[in-house]
């Protein structure tokens, strides 16, 4: 098998780390090479191994190649070896440990249905439900099937923007894209012949599980259907991945850069913000909210603002959303913002309503609408949406503010 996505000629592969080259090489050449049975962290700490290079200036091998870390170390133990002694460098045996410890299978990861053990690391990963693809995207991995689009998907291609990006960066093409508007599609699933599938923030029912299970090990929700917040699904992923380590550093750098953003953004501490479903206006009986669990509300917080006394006791337990009747809408004097899909010439019409007009954020025009757009859909958070909208949804954040404060 080939070792780069180009031919070569054929012969075992082989890597040789260059002191003066701060790249992993093959044969001393100077194409860079990303084995795909490595994680993002594992790349960072090679590269410092080799000069301080960080993960993102290797590029991915073909995973044709180099299929577990034992024939990646085998091939690294030949060529990292002081040429005098025939010992392995200081570099060496840092990289040879680094690797070693990368590798630890069988895992296993508990959730709703009980718990998956994997018993070696995943090449070719497959997910369903809702941007779990982004996960092993933003870990480098190029999955080989996974959800189309159903929502935001503004140019029709099944892809949301920022997954578009990833996939070029990564140099990855199109994987294959489930429908799921049925419900899962299993035969497509198989169909991709996956190592896992990866479904932590899903509504898959016990028997999808148990469907699922037959094709491969399946990592799925934590809790309950749909309330996985994004902290979860990037550890729940990434843990079936063999990359839990990696998972926190992701968590922990999403939540640097959201810190760094909303520093922009004190008016925003301590606002209550409310996350209203579709109104209908057809159907104005009710008013439907996205409830505690569910991540649309709970980014609010990671933003700064606060969850209105009303939502969180109307919220129940294991439930992403709520619904209460329109007769009690004074419960929600306290709610400064909020936040809903829909456009302004629909905003207009439910505010002839004589029950929602006494919604005093409503009333006042402290609202943020969403469209069916990408910035609609990063509103749910995902690991690669964050930094695509964040700037922009603070900015309808705190313009939703000012009109609370007029």
């Amino acid at each position: 098998m080939p070792c780069f996505p180009f031919a070569v000629p054929a012969a075992p592969c082989a890597f040789s780390v260059d002191p003066e080259t701060p790249v992993v090489t093959r044969g001393g050449s100077a194409n860079s090479v990303r084995p795909p049975c490595l994680g993002t962290s594992d790349l960072v700490r090679v590269g410092a191994v080799t000069s301080g290079v960080t993960g993102s200036t290797l590029t991915r091998l073909s995973v044709s190649c180099l299929r577990s870390l034992t024939e990646l170390k085998s091939a690294l133990a030949a060529n990292i070896k002081h040429p005098a002694t025939g010992f392995l460098t200081a570099a060496g045996m840092v990289l040879w440990a680094t690797i070693g410890a990368a590798q630890t299978f069988p895992v296993t990861v508990e959730h709703a249905f009980g718990q998956t053990t994997v018993t070696q690391r995943p090449v070719r990963v497959a997910s369903v439900g809702w941007a779990n693809h982004e996960v092993p995207l933003a870990l480098g991995i190029v999955p080989v099937g996974l959800a189309r689009a159903s929502w935001g998907d503004d140019d029709g291609d099944g892809l949301l923007p920022w997954v578009t990006e990833k996939l070029e960066e990564l140099g990855g093409e199109t994987p294959v894209l489930f429908d799921e508007g049925d419900g899962i599609d299993f035969e497509a699933v198989a169909s991709t012949n996956p190592d896992i599938i990866l479904a932590a923030y899903s509504g898959i029912s016990k028997s999808d599980y148990d469907t699922l299970s037959r094709i491969a090990p399946v990592i799925a929700y934590p809790q309950a259907a749909w309330t996985t917040t994004w902290r979860e699904m990037i550890r729940q992923n990434a843990s079936g991945l063999g990359l839990a380590q990696e998972g926190d550093a992701m968590v922990a750098d999403i939540e640097a850069r959201i810190a760094t953003a909303i520093a922009d953004y004190p008016q925003l501490e301590g606002k209550t913000g409310m996350f209203v479903t579709h109104l209908d206006p057809r159907d104005l009986s009710t008013i439907g909210f996205y409830a505690a669990a569910d991540q649309r509300v709970q980014f609010l917080t990671d933003l700064g603002m606060a969850m209105p006394q009303a939502v969180q006791e109307a919220s129940e337990a294991g439930k992403y959303s709520g619904r209460v009747s329109a007769e009690r809408i004074d419960l929600f004097d306290d709610v400064d913002v909020v936040v809903t899909y829909g456009d302004q010439a629909r905003l207009d019409e439910l505010s002839q309503n004589p029950l929602i007009a006494r919604f005093p954020a409503i009333a006042r025009g402290s609202v943020v609408l969403l469209a069916n757009d990408p910035m609609g859909t990063a509103a749910n958070p995902t690991p690669l949406s964050i930094d695509y909208v964040l700037d922009d949804y603070l900015g309808h954040l705190a313009d939703a503010v000012a009109r609370a404060g007029q």
